[in-house]
C-alpha cells in the first residue's frame, strides 16, 4: 500500500512559508512592534558606537593627558585624583566608561597603587585592564604577580609570573618573570618545580643574565634536595 505522506522537501518548505505568511498577516501589529524594537536597538547601538563613543574618547584622551604628566613627574596623588582643573585617572575611569582612555587609566591606577603599597587595590585595577599590546599586557600580569607576592600570596604570585613569562616569548620580559616564578617556587620549597623552571630558563634564554644565573640556583636546589 502506497504511503501518502508528502516527503518532498521543496513542498514542505513552501508549506512552511505559507504558514509564516499567514502568521504575519494574523499578527501584523505584534510583528510590527517587534520589528520596530529591533530596528530601534540597532539604530541606538550604531549611533552609540559610531558617534557617542568616539566623541567621548577624544574628550577622555584630552583629560587624561594632564594626569599622565603628573604621573611622569611622580606626582602620584594628583595623577590619581586630579587637580582643580583636570580629573585624575580615577574620575576618567568613572566618567568615560567604555573608552580606551578609561581602560588605560586602569593600568595607571594599578601602577600607582602598587607603588603606594596598596596591593589589593593594585590587583583590582590591573585586572580591569586589557590591551592588545603584548608588552603592556605582560607588564600588567607581572605587576599583579608583584602585588600578590607583597601580600605573601605566593601561589597566586607564581601563577601570574608564569602568565607574564609565557604571554610573549622575548629576551626581555620572559626570562625576568620566569626567574621570579622559579624563585618563588624555590622559596616555598617546591624544589622539583623550581628546578624545572630554572632549567627552562637556562635552555631558552642562555644569553640573558637570568639564563646565566640559572646554574647557581640549580646547584642550590640540588643541595637542598640531598
Amino acid at each position: 500500500m502506497a504511503d501518502n505522506t508528502n516527503d518532498n522537501p521543496i513542498t514542505n518548505l513552501e508549506d512552511t512559508y505559507t504558514r509564516l505568511e499567514k502568521y504575519i498577516l494574523d499578527n501584523k501589529q505584534t510583528v510590527s512592534i517587534v520589528t520596530g524594537v529591533i530596528v530601534g536597538v540597532l539604530v541606538l547601538y550604531f549611533g552609540f558606537t559610531k558617534y557617542y563613543i568616539p566623541k567621548r574618547e577624544v574628550d577622555a584622551q584630552s583629560q587624561m593627558f594632564v594626569a599622565q604628566k603628573y604621573f611622569d613627574k611622580d606626582s602620584l596623588n594628583l595623577a590619581l585624583n586630579g587637580d582643580n582643573n583636570y580629573p585624575g585617572f580615577l574620575k576618567i575611569i568613572n566618567n568615560y566608561k567604555w573608552t580606551q582612555a578609561a581602560n588605560l587609566s586602569c593600568y595607571y591606577v594599578g601602577n600607582i597603587y602598587l607603588r603606594q603599597h596598596k596591593f589589593d587595590d593594585a590587583i583590582r585595577y590591573f585586572k580591569k585592564f586589557s590591551s592588545d599590546d603584548k608588552v603592556v599586557s605582560v607588564m600588567a600580569l607581572g605587576q599583579i604577580g608583584d602585588a600578590y607576592s607583597e601580600l605573601n600570596q605566593y601561589n597566586d604570585a607564581e601563577d601570574y609570573y608564569k602568565k607574564a613569562a609565557y604571554k610573549v616569548d622575548d629576551d626581555l620580559t620572559s626570562p625576568m618573570y620566569l626567574q621570579k616564578a622559579a624563585q618563588l617556587a624555590q622559596y616555598n620549597k617546591k624544589f622539583a618545580e623550581a628546578k624545572q623552571l630554572y632549567e627552562e630558563l637556562k635552555q631558552k634564554y642562555p644569553n640573558t643574565q637570568q639564563g646565566r644565573d640559572a646554574d647557581k640556583y640549580i646547584a642550590e636546589i640540588t643541595t637542598a634536595m640531598n
